[in-house]
C-alpha cells in the first residue's frame, strides 16, 4: 500500500535488511546534488535550446559543431562534480551484496566513481565522460578532442576508420542501446524490491522498468523530492532530499 509519509527511512532501512535481490534506478535528480543540473528540469538546458536529433547531428557538419559546442559548456558541471551522499549509499548497497544491478538514466559517470562495479551497473542513456565511433565503436577520450575543437574549432573523425565520432551517449531519436535495456529489463524481473530515485519517470522506455517490478510481485519505492505519476502505484514513497534519506535507509557516510 502507498505510504506518502517524509519519515519512513526506516521502513525503507527495514527492507533493505531483508533483501538480497535489489534493483536500484537513478535518475537526474540523485546528481543534482553534486551541482550537475537537471536537464529536463522547467530551468534546464533543454527549456532555453532545442535538442540536437540524432539524424541532424550524422547529417549536417553544423549541427555535429553545435553539439560539441553544448557538451563542452555542460562539461564545467559535470567536470567539478562529485559522488554525493546518494551515490556513496548506493554503492555501499551493491558492495554489501544488497543490489544486484544499478540502472541509470544518467550519463554522468558518478556511479563508476562512487564504487559501483561496471558489471553491477546499466547506463540506459549511455555516458557522457568518452566518445566513440558511430561506425567501428572505438572508444575516444575527450581530452584531444576538448583541445582540438576549442583550440583549431576542428571536429573529431575516427582515427582507425574515419567515422563521425560523437559522445557515448544516446541522442534524442537514437535507438535506445538493445543490451543495456535487456540486461535491465532481467535485473528488473529478477528483483524483490526496486528502488527508484531522483527520476520524474516520464521518460520512456526507461520509466517501463518500476512499473514492470511491481507487476512481477516486488516492492516497489520511490524516493524523489517532487511527487511522480507512478507513487499511487508505489509501496513507499519518500519525497525527501535524496543524499540524507540514502545515508539515513543504509547506515552509509
Amino acid at each position: 500500500m502507498h505510504q506518502p509519509c517524509e519519515s519512513n527511512e526506516h521502513i525503507l532501512r527495514d527492507w533493505l535488511q531483508t533483501t538480497r535481490k535489489a534493483v536500484v534506478f537513478t535518475g537526474a535528480g540523485i546528481s543534482t546534488e553534486s551541482g550537475i543540473p537537471d536537464f529536463r528540469s522547467p530551468n534546464g538546458i533543454w527549456s532555453k535550446t532545442t535538442p540536437i536529433q540524432y539524424d541532424e547531428f550524422v547529417r549536417f557538419e553544423e549541427s555535429r559543431r553545435e553539439a560539441w559546442r553544448r557538451k563542452f559548456v555542460v562539461d564545467e558541471d559535470i567536470v567539478r562534480a562529485e559522488p554525493n551522499a546518494g551515490h556513496r549509499a548506493v554503492a555501499s548497497l551493491v558492495q554489501r551484496g544488497v543490489v544486484q544491478c544499478v540502472i541509470t538514466q544518467n550519463i554522468d559517470g558518478l556511479h563508476q566513481r562512487s564504487g559501483i562495479p561496471e558489471d553491477r551497473l546499466v547506463e540506459l542513456h549511455g555516458n557522457t565522460t568518452y566518445a566513440t565511433c558511430l561506425t567501428c565503436n572505438k572508444r575516444h577520450e575527450l581530452a584531444p578532442i576538448r583541445e582540438a575543437f576549442l583550440g583549431e574549432d576542428k571536429l573529431p573523425v575516427c582515427d582507425d576508420c574515419g567515422g563521425l565520432v560523437k559522445t557515448a551517449t544516446i541522442s534524442f531519436g537514437q535507438s535506445m542501446p538493445e543490451e543495456a535495456m535487456r540486461v535491465a529489463e532481467q535485473a528488473t524481473l529478477d528483483c524483490d524490491l526496486f528502488i527508484a530515485i531522483g527520476s520524474s519517470l516520464v521518460v520512456y522506455p526507461a520509466a517501463g522498468f518500476p512499473i514492470l517490478a511491481k507487476r512481477n510481485g516486488a516492492k516497489l519505492v520511490i524516493l524523489n523530492r517532487e511527487p511522480t505519476d507512478l507513487d499511487q502505484m508505489a509501496d513507499l514513497v519518500l519525497n525527501a532530499e535524496i543524499g540524507d534519506t540514502m545515508r539515513t535507509a543504509t547506515g552509509a557516510n
